[in-house]
């Protein structure tokens, strides 16, 4: 019985072999999903050739952009199953290729991942990019570019999933880009280390060395993770990390017109509240406590607006914003004190 699995499995390996080599790699696909169990008492060869053909089917989907984050896993998973039987049966007939083909791969998913994001794509852009940091958690600037994509395409749930893990693996981002020009083609190429640009310029391919220092991200991050959070209305985290993004920097202006909308805000939140409210008597008590509160909030947000004046004193957004602030507070002094000083 297992004789008669193993030639079945060899057939139905090469007649998927073929219909690749001809294109068709979701008929192939569909071939091998449906005889992978008749590999479970293959020799470790054999199951060798099916991870390998299987990897290098899901991997041409995967480039063609068919399901291409979720394939790329697959196909990634495919060529670890080679390395694992290979490294068995001592007999590496495909782990150099399959190596290749995982490079290829993760080069033409990012290319993807940018591609996409230029086409305004950015749920598929985000979903490419967070593949290739699973593959490859050593890159971590492709969960940032997971992070900026959802952001960027308001999936803000995926945003803070990926804003956090940053912060959890300690992302800055700081660091150095080395450059040289391409004598071809003219254009700049960025390399791994100074060590891969010099080889490259002993060769005499690249010319005109240029190093970059990169800044850390870790303002940008936390911002953008707290206007995640407070887009998801989650007022109380979106705060926290506010604070936190101006202990970094305490001159950092968007934090403070933010934090001042995140209070604006919450006082609106509490105005539907109020607006919905019945003339029963509990009722117009606790209409009494919520316009209470509402003004308190409201209030609130005057230090933030100040603040921004004081580093920015012509800054339109916090005038504009302070002058309504005093406006619904009835602090008519205040309004026109700034109102003059426009």
């Amino acid at each position: 019985m297992i004789s008669i699995g193993a030639f079945a499995q060899k057939d139905k390996i090469k007649e998927a072999q073929s219909l690749f080599d001809k294109g068709n790699s979701q008929e192939a696909l569909a071939i091998l999903t449906k005889t992978e169990y008749l590999i479970l008492n293959a020799s470790d060869e054999d199951k060798s050739d099916y991870y390998f053909l299987k990897g290098n089917v899901l991997k041409d989907l995967a480039v063609k952009n068919i399901d291409a984050a979720n394939n790329f896993t697959l196909a990634s998973q495919s060529y670890q199953d080679v390395f694992l039987y290979e490294n068995e049966s001592g007999k590496f007939k495909w782990t150099v290729k399959a190596n290749i083909a995982l490079k290829d791969m993760k080069a033409s998913l990012v290319n993807g991942a940018m591609a996409d994001f230029k086409d305004g794509k950015f749920k598929e852009s985000a979903e490419k990019s967070y593949k290739v940091y699973l593959f490859d958690k050593k890159d971590t600037i492709n969960l940032c570019n997971a992070a900026a994509s959802s952001i960027n395409g308001k999936d803000y749930n995926a945003a803070v999933t990926y804003y956090e893990l940053l912060k959890k693996i300690n992302f800055s981002g700081k660091g150095v880009r080395y450059f040289a020009t391409n004598k071809k083609t003219k254009e700049e190429d960025a390399f791994i280390s100074p060590k891969a640009r010099e080889s490259a310029i002993q060769q005499g391919l690249y010319e005109k060395p240029r190093t970059e220092s990169v800044p850390s991200k870790k303002i940008e991050i936390n911002n953008n993770l707290a206007y995640a959070y407070l887009e998801k209305k989650d007022y109380a985290r979106a705060e926290s990390v506010y604070n936190y993004v101006l202990e970094l920097d305490p001159n950092y202006i968007d934090a403070y017109i933010n934090l001042a909308y995140l209070k604006l805000q919450m006082k609106k939140d509490l105005a539907e509240e109020i607006s919905s409210l019945g003339t029963t008597p509990a009722e117009m008590k606790k209409y009494d406590k919520l316009n209470a509160q509402k003004d308190d909030i409201a209030r609130s947000a005057i230090p933030y607006l100040k603040k921004v004046l004081v580093l920015e004193p012509k800054n339109p957004d916090a005038t504009k914003t302070l002058l309504g602030v005093y406006r619904s507070l009835d602090m008519n002094s205040e309004y026109n004190a700034l109102k003059a000083g426009m």
